[in-house]
């Protein structure tokens, strides 16, 4: 009865917090560049004395798959998709750098580029851009203007674009990539890009509604068994009490 109750409660606490997960992707379904997350957990012998035969399930750190999603086009200067494993470097709330691969560029009223409301990182720090009349962005991320009226296309910049390497990228509550092994990736120059398109999300709805389902009967299946543990539990107690 004991080990049935370790079992069935870790195992619903489980099935709650895949379900925050499931949710979470099923919600970013049309965002662009979003990176499915997949929880995991584990075994866990609970220590203590007597026999070892109560196991719980123990959460592990929330992966993010970083599959590519399927690419869109739009046609639009300021949408850019990346090569594969390449990432827009960003600056963060609390002014750090960290990682993306939406592409969805705008630019602010004060010439800033920004991306989901961060700042756009280059190659020499946040990039600014002054007053133009069209804008192109190079396979290799560099930025070139024409000035407004016409005139000589100027170079403004370029993008800074990462790769990940051998660094395992982690994902935010804001949503955005960051190494665990180091503060911030160096500019990668084999990552290219192209405009005109976005990257979309990798989450499958199909794969995530039916994740769901089963989620939600695993749920209930470990709730009957805390029941049936309580049930267990009062008859024990009364054959106790009755040959006491």
């Amino acid at each position: 009865m004991e080990r049935l109750i370790y079992t069935a409660v870790s195992g619903a606490e489980l099935n709650q917090t895949a379900l925050r997960v499931s949710a979470n992707n099923l919600a970013n379904v049309n965002t662009p560049g979003f990176k499915a997350d997949i929880e995991q957990a584990q075994a866990m012998m609970v220590a203590g004395d007597g026999f070892r035969s109560r196991y719980q399930a123990q959460l592990l750190p929330v992966f993010t798959s970083l599959s590519n999603g399927p690419v869109q086009q739009t046609g639009r200067d300021l949408d850019v998709v990346l090569s594969d494993g390449g990432f827009l470097a960003v600056t963060d709330a609390d002014g750090n750098e960290a990682y993306t691969r939406a592409g969805n560029l705008q630019v602010e009223a004060d010439g800033r580029l920004t991306l989901n409301g961060y700042t756009v990182q280059g190659e020499q720090g946040d990039i600014v851009l002054p007053e133009f009349g069209a804008i192109d962005i190079g396979a290799d991320g560099t930025i070139n203007l024409l000035p407004v009226g016409g005139g000589v296309i100027e170079q403004e910049g370029r993008l800074k674009l990462v790769s990940a390497g051998d660094n395992t990228l982690v994902k935010g509550l804001d949503g955005l990539l960051r190494p665990q092994q180091q503060d911030e990736l160096a500019a990668d120059l084999a990552i290219t890009l192209r405009t005109g398109a976005l990257e979309g999300s990798n989450v499958n709805a199909v794969e995530e509604m039916v994740s769901t389902m089963n989620i939600s009967r695993q749920f209930e299946m470990n709730i009957r068994m805390m029941k049936t543990a309580d049930e267990l539990a009062v008859s024990g107690n009364k054959l106790i009490s009755g040959n006491s």
